[in-house]
């Protein structure tokens, strides 16, 4: 996404397109992804470093006809030729008057909200499949469709039964960025600091752009989110509309999920539903990158699990589920005031502790891929069940037998010994079930450690303290 000028992160997905445009041959890349996840600025970003013969289109949720007469002057302006804003064309003659038009440089072709076009006429597919393979592929051009609707995109370009399919040469799902983006987007604020508007903001560029501005997250809050005139009070219906048809249904499961009933059982017994009626429901949720299901690190078949958990992906609709929307009558009725006053009261315990644990699970992959340890987990996760209750880190090193188990405190109290004795306890139970030999333990924390706990670690080099997200082996 864009900060301030300068692009930041999606390095990755841009090298993507680079590559793609670098080629002697045509290439076709599907670019996807959930709402404001940044896939427009990210196309944007790519155009503004080649000048040249671009077309970009935004398709509407209109008439596949309206789109086509759109897409028609929009080509006939960029090359020039009046006489086809006149015409009947088709949509094969409209790119091959483009494809044929000379230009010093690679032409690329942007088709954004490329699904509203498939779900207006749904051979539409077909008609992109004759296209290409009559007139864009043996062509010096770079053609890209863009959607937001994850699960039409897939059915109409990426599925075996879609007529696009194996013709792409590259495909980007874009996902929500990550922590370690946000100094980027936050200057001057250290990690503790960040941590609070990440667990409002999330991974979605639009909202953190929202709240760059804010001295601290209350502020954000009160005027962006509780304010009924504010840009994020009513994102969730807006978010939804467009892609589910009752959002009254997945309104009552979210909410469901938001306040702690995340087993498929418990789900049903809040709404007063079957088991059975939900499971297609949850499917689109995870779809949409909203919702996943999550699984005891130690499952080996997590698809086959019974001990299955569900919790929402997106920390801005948890948030807005968990806080908001219980409160709308009250923030109707401008008491803003009394609603803020019961954020405060549970967002540490009830809400930001979590999403603390989340990214403390997120800093052990990079703290394994930095080679910390002298072997490398291969899966990293929550442990829950019978062996020992809950474990906030379980990393297995299954080729080499080692396991690492951890704890995370988002607290004002300092952590001591007795956290690190409740996972030696909790560790060797977990050897039994695991068939590992726990090598390392960890605690991370935003309040720091005591003497004892300190002096614990200096003296043993596999006890780790972490203070925030920064390893201290002193």
């Amino acid at each position: 996404m864009s900060g301030g000028k300068r692009f930041i992160d999606r390095t990755e997905e841009l090298m993507t397109l680079e590559k793609e445009y670098a080629k002697e041959s045509a290439s076709f890349v599907i670019v996807y992804g959930r709402r404001r996840v940044g896939k427009t600025a990210l196309i944007n970003e790519f155009l503004s470093r080649h000048k040249g013969c671009n077309l970009y289109f935004l398709a509407t949720q209109e008439a596949e006809t309206q789109n086509r007469k759109a897409f028609r002057n929009q080509t006939a302006d960029l090359i020039g030729n009046e006489l086809l804003k006149t015409a009947d064309a088709d949509w094969l003659t409209i790119f091959r008057l483009f494809s044929e038009h000379p230009a010093a440089e690679r032409k690329i072709v942007v088709m954004d909200e490329f699904q509203y076009i498939g779900k207006s006429n749904p051979a539409f597919p077909s008609v992109m499949q004759k296209i290409w393979d009559t007139v864009l592929k043996d062509k010096n051009i770079m053609l890209i469709l863009c959607g937001s609707l994850i699960p039409l995109m897939q059915q109409q370009t990426l599925d075996y039964s879609s007529p696009l399919y194996g013709r792409r040469t590259a495909q980007i799902r874009l996902r929500q960025i990550h922590f370690k983006d946000y100094p980027d987007f936050y200057p001057g604020k250290s990690e503790e600091e960040l941590i609070p508007f990440y667990a409002v903001t999330g991974g979605v560029p639009k909202y953190i752009e929202t709240f760059r501005d804010c001295r601290d997250i209350e502020e954000g809050i009160e005027e962006y989110v509780l304010n009924p005139q504010g840009y994020l009070y009513e994102e969730p219906y807006f978010l939804l509309q467009n892609e589910v048809t009752e959002i009254g249904s997945y309104f009552s499961l979210i909410r469901a999920i938001a306040m702690g009933h995340t087993k498929l059982s418990e789900i049903a017994a809040e709404l007063g539903v079957k088991q059975t009626g939900l499971p297609k429901y949850l499917k689109t949720l995870m779809d949409l990158d909203l919702v996943e299901r999550e699984v005891p690190v130690t499952e080996s078949y997590p698809e086959k699990s019974k001990s299955g958990l569900y919790r929402i992906t997106d920390n801005y609709i948890a948030f807005w589920f968990k806080f908001v929307y219980p409160y709308r009558a009250f923030l109707e009725r401008g008491e803003k005031a009394y609603v803020m006053e019961q954020i405060r009261k549970m967002f540490v315990q009830n809400y930001l502790s979590y999403v603390y644990e989340e990214l403390c699970r997120e800093k052990m992959w990079a703290f394994s891929s930095g080679n910390l340890w002298n072997y490398r987990f291969d899966r990293l996760g929550r442990y829950w069940g019978p062996v020992c209750g809950e474990v906030d880190i379980l990393g297995i090193d299954t080729a080499g037998g080692n396991m690492i188990i951890g704890e995370c405190k988002y607290s004002a109290a300092e952590k001591g010994l007795t956290i690190l004795h409740t996972l030696k306890e909790k560790a060797r139970a977990l050897e039994a079930k695991t068939g590992c030999s726990c090598s390392d333990y960890v605690v991370f924390s935003t309040s720091g450690f005591t003497k004892g706990l300190k002096d614990e670690a200096a003296g043993n080099s596999n006890i780790l303290l972490v203070d925030t997200f920064s390893p201290n082996r002193d």
